[in-house]
């Protein structure tokens, strides 16, 4: 008989009835009596009050009685936590039990029993259990570690859990080791900074070699884990790949993915030159193939991970294409994934194929599959430029069907492929005129009359085509009101004379009779820029339309990245990192793949002597960690403003000793005979420590600040004179500067209130006197996100400082249709924690057309990670239509602060300090100042003159800068009058930076 009678409805005093069975004599009643109340409790009973008879069960041999009463007690401990208490001692009796079975039937109970008072008397057992003889029992107490810790991480690091943990994974039992491996995983996740999985090559190896021997899911936690550790070198790297690759062939496909995101993670160190390279691009095909023939649902997981390999490598999949060709009986969501991969992988070797197989796609019966097919077609024309000709007649072949919806979304497709071809496929508007009256889609509309918009001078009847657009204009949808407007003003421009009433009609209709602002504000310029300067209404309307890009749908490169890193999970399939659906995820870590290079990555800093004082040496300043997590946090900004941990000085003395690297240049500058320097009233103070402090940088984790709700930006008026310590949380000095945020420099530097010819610069000897210094150089504005990129809005801009404040000035151009606002802006880490120190002010709606000029000031003081460039700025910016990504370069200068001239002394010894390994030499071309213009020059940006000497008619300027963050550079510049080319020596203890310092030395001196 099966146990199904035991569900079935009882009379009304079961719970006594089951009572007395409970305490009955005979072992099976009472056997019966518990899986009675078991299916009691599965129905959702409350079966809570026999929670006493049930754990006096316990005391039996019976392996089965004793399994359904740790299930009742599972379920009921955390309820009746002071009955629980009761059978601790038979869970300490049952973990010495000669029964393996028992030992670790005991362990997992106990590690799912989530009740404080009884984990304090589980440790004991669980340590036994730990060291167990039987591997049963360790791969079971391996993962009640996880439970307990999730439970009170404390007491699992006080009781030492965590070391035995770490023993296991050199256990000689394969499963041991897999679920050893998973329960560190899982305690790392909630404690990213804790180092538990210290990998290093041995620990790898035993990970390896366990992995060949282990169960499916073990393999996949060994898989998982390796795809955290980051290989010494190519060669590592291709050693385990080479031991990882035999997994590829595996009948469960979550191993098989997680083998594939461990190679693609580690493919990423290996030369593309190798031949093992190219091996390893030849085996990853055949079994992400396999994937293809399972059900549907495994299928369609199995094709978003696709999607991202194909993203990051095209390669692999390239000579595949006839996989993703979509089967007759599959369901809708796979058909439109695979569709998406044909489109990836089209290129002129297979584009004939492709488009036979979308053109009978587009002959289906699925309305959605079918557009999707049309649509695809016209995205084979943009990207295989090749292929444009053949997309065109085939689109043109399925607009003959007249099919109503092949027709209009063929319609939307050819006005890309004219924005992506001007003048080379305009013979077939007559053709798409003549489908005029069987468009009803908005989009459609839309499209058609910006085709004859655009080419109204190639249609004769233009003007009668868009006039019965207007007669029922009310009707439309804003998307077509708008493009008729903007139609029938450009058929305007490019015929005058026939089409006036035409013109009036429509601004009419759109000032006068319409309700949107968007629209009326669109007649009213229209109409006043007809009515002042046809001319340049000619142009704005008229002008060159940028040609729309190749690729609009990728994923952007960082996020791809870091869902490479996660191939095989949830984030794989949403297409979103995991801190982007994961709900209250502490530990959510984002991950990016490795670094290509021979021998480990990073620069590290040359050692630095003793200091003259004899103080104790210390770390030269440098540019901060290398590598961590990337856009993650862009894709949330509404996070509450969190407190930046603000970088914390410390002092040094100075460094001496070392060799004269300028051969004795320097030292003649240092006469004995020259008066002592007495501080003028307008020297800055100088430090009794002149060596720079070195910033200690505390930040861990993102520190992005969304002042998207803040009315105001903070205020700062408190900070004005306060020392760099005081500064506040989330804004301030950078340590290295004297003053706050928006406060000017405690003392003006000397050179910009001392007399010309003297004070300061008599004492330095600089020749004669040294003009007043010129305003700091500003780059000129730049477009960094493309309108087409970013939905209509286009932002261009520059930095700027002034007063000691970094300024990023923005302009926001709104070319869409709809109006833009709500803006808020944030940056990702970068090597020097630039980051918005106030909100982005844009107090008024941005309309269409409307520009606008934002300066935003910046701090100093954000979360710090090295870029390539190094001068790289990763942006968000948020409105109310999306967030948009843009890169843009900033140039060093912005960061070189006002406090940044050294003594002669001390520049003298740092010079000669700093390894001559750290200098850089560069040729200024092209640049024909003398001497003391360029001196100027360079000090408006804060680059100061030290000293100047004249060697055989050529002059030797010896200047120094200091950086936002502490880093000191050091140069000289040769100048010889009558040669436009300049050299420039540059010496610092981070020479990283030393190629940004001479691109702003050019750009200063050249403009």
């Amino acid at each position: 008989m099966t146990d199904s009678k035991y569900f079935t409805t009882t009379k009304k005093g079961e719970i006594f009835e089951l009572k007395a069975e409970l305490n009955s004599d005979k072992k099976e009643k009472k056997k019966e009596a518990v899986k009675k109340v078991i299916a009691s409790m599965t129905v959702g009973k409350d079966v809570s009050a026999l929670f006493p008879d049930v754990v006096n069960c316990m005391q039996t041999d019976n392996l089965e009685l004793k399994k359904l009463v740790y299930l009742y007690l599972m379920n009921y401990a955390k309820s009746q936590p002071d009955m629980a208490i009761m059978a601790v001692n038979t869970f300490v009796k049952d973990c010495e039990d000669p029964n393996p079975l028992i030992r670790a039937l005991a362990v997992r109970t106990m590690g799912c029993i989530r009740v404080d008072k009884i984990t304090e008397y589980l440790c004991e057992p669980l340590r036994k259990c730990l060291k167990d003889e039987d591997p049963y029992v360790r791969k079971t107490a391996a993962v009640c570690v996880a439970k307990l810790h999730d439970i009170n991480a404390q007491l699992v690091e006080d009781q030492g859990f965590l070391d035995t943990l770490k023993d296991l994974i050199s256990d000689s039992n394969p499963m041991v080791v897999a679920n050893a491996v998973a329960a560190l995983s899982e305690i790392a996740e909630s404690h990213p900074n804790s180092n538990l999985l210290d990998l290093n090559p041995q620990s790898i190896n035993k990970l390896l070699t366990a992995l060949n021997e282990c169960t499916e899911w073990g393999q996949i936690f060994i898989l998982d884990c390796l795809a955290n550790y980051t290989p010494r070198d190519d060669r590592e790297s291709q050693s385990i790949c080479e031991r990882v690759t035999p997994r590829l062939s595996h009948a469960n496909s979550a191993v098989v993915l997680s083998a594939v995101k461990v190679l693609m993670k580690f493919m990423e160190m290996l030369p593309k030159d190798l031949d093992y390279y190219g091996t390893l691009l030849k085996k990853l095909a055949p079994p992400l193939v396999t994937l293809l023939s399972a059900e549907p649902e495994l299928q369609y997981v199995a094709l978003r991970n696709i999607n991202l390999i194909v993203q990051k490598r095209p390669e692999i999949l390239k000579h595949e294409m006839k996989v993703f060709f979509v089967k007759y009986n599959d369901p809708i969501y796979v058909k439109l994934e695979k569709l998406d991969i044909m489109i990836r992988l089209a290129s002129q070797a297979n584009i004939a194929q492709v488009l036979a197989e979308l053109k009978e796609y587009a002959t289906e019966v699925d309305v959605d599959f079918v557009r999707k097919a049309v649509r695809a077609i016209g995205r084979c024309a943009i990207k295989v430029e090749q292929s444009a000709e053949r997309c065109v007649s085939t689109l043109l072949d399925l607009i003959q069907t007249k099919v109503n919806y092949v027709v209009q979304e063929a319609i939307v497709v050819i006005k890309d492929i004219f924005r992506k071809y001007p003048n080379k496929y305009e013979s077939v508007i007559a053709t798409l005129c003549e489908n005029l009256d069987s468009l009803d889609e908005p989009e459609a509309r839309a499209a058609m009359i910006w085709i004859v918009g655009e080419y109204a001078e190639r249609i004769d009847n233009a003007d009668e085509l868009l006039e019965s657009f207007l007669e029922g204009f009310h009707d439309e949808s804003t998307q077509v009101q708008l493009q008729l407007l903007t139609a029938i003003v450009k058929l305007f421009l490019k015929k005058p004379t026939e089409t006036q009433e035409l013109v009036q009609q429509v601004l009419s209709l759109a000032t006068q009779d319409s309700d949107n602002p968007d629209l009326r504000d669109r007649g009213y310029i229209y109409w006043r820029l007809l009515s002042t300067d046809p001319v340049a209404a000619k142009e704005v309307v008229l002008a060159e339309k940028p040609l729309i890009s190749e690729e609009t749908d990728l994923i952007e490169p960082t996020l791809l990245e870091e869902l490479i890193c996660h191939i095989g999970t949830l984030a794989s399939v949403y297409h979103k990192p995991p801190s982007a659906f994961v709900e209250g995820s502490r530990g959510v870590m984002h991950k990016r793949l490795p670094a290509r290079t021979g021998s480990g990555e990073g620069t590290e800093c040359p050692d630095v002597g003793n200091a003259a004082g004899g103080s104790a040496p210390e770390a030269a300043p440098s540019i901060i960690p290398s590598q961590g997590d990337l856009l993650g946090d862009l894709l949330n900004l509404d996070l509450a403003p969190p407190t930046t941990t603000g970088p914390t000085p410390s002092t040094s003395g100075m460094q001496m000793g070392g060799m004269d690297l300028l051969g004795g240049g320097l030292d003649s500058l240092m006469d004995e005979s020259e008066p002592p320097h007495v501080p003028l009233q307008t020297d800055p103070p100088q430090s009794p420590s002149p060596q720079p402090p070195s910033p200690v940088y505390t930040h861990t984790d993102y520190t992005y600040t969304d002042y998207s709700h803040t009315d105001s930006p903070p205020d700062h008026s408190s900070t004005e004179h306060s020392p760099p310590a005081e500064l506040g949380g989330d804004i301030g000095g950078s340590p290295a500067m004297g003053a706050g945020f928006g406060a000017a420099p405690t003392v003006m530097p000397a050179s910009l209130n001392a007399p010309v010819g003297g004070g300061l610069g008599d004492l330095f000897d600089l020749g004669g006197g040294v003009g007043m210094p010129m305003g700091a150089y500003i780059p000129p504005k730049t477009v960094w996100l493309p309108a087409m990129k970013a939905k209509g809005l286009e932002i261009s801009g520059t930095f700027a400082r002034r007063a000691g404040v970094i300024q990023m000035e923005l302009v926001l151009t709104n070319k869409a249709m709809s109006v833009m606002t709500d803006f808020a802006i944030q940056f990702n880490r970068n090597s020097f924690g630039l980051a918005p120190a106030g909100p982005l002010q844009v107090l008024t709606p941005l309309g269409p057309n409307q520009t606008i000029e934002v300066s935003l000031p910046l701090s100093t003081v954000g979360p710090v990670m090295k870029m390539d460039p190094l001068n790289n700025l990763q942006v968000a910016v948020k409105n109310n239509i999306d967030v948009f990504y843009f890169s843009c370069q900033y140039p060093i200068s912005m960061l070189f602060v006002e406090d940044g001239k050294m003594e002669r002394q001390v520049f003298l010894a740092t010079w000669k300090d700093i390894p001559n390994d750290n200098e850089s030499q560069f040729q200024i071309q092209d640049c024909h100042l003398n001497s003391e213009a360029a001196s100027n020059k360079l000090q408006g940006s804060n680059i100061f003159t030290i000293a100047k000497r004249t060697v055989e008619g050529q002059d030797m300027l010896y200047m120094s800068i200091k950086l936002s963050n502490g880093i000191w550079v050091l140069a000289e510049l040769k100048v010889q009058a009558g040669n436009p080319n300049y050299t420039i020596s540059l010496k610092c203890r981070a020479p990283e930076v030393s190629q940004c310092v001479f691109q702003c030395y050019e750009a200063v001196l050249k403009n």
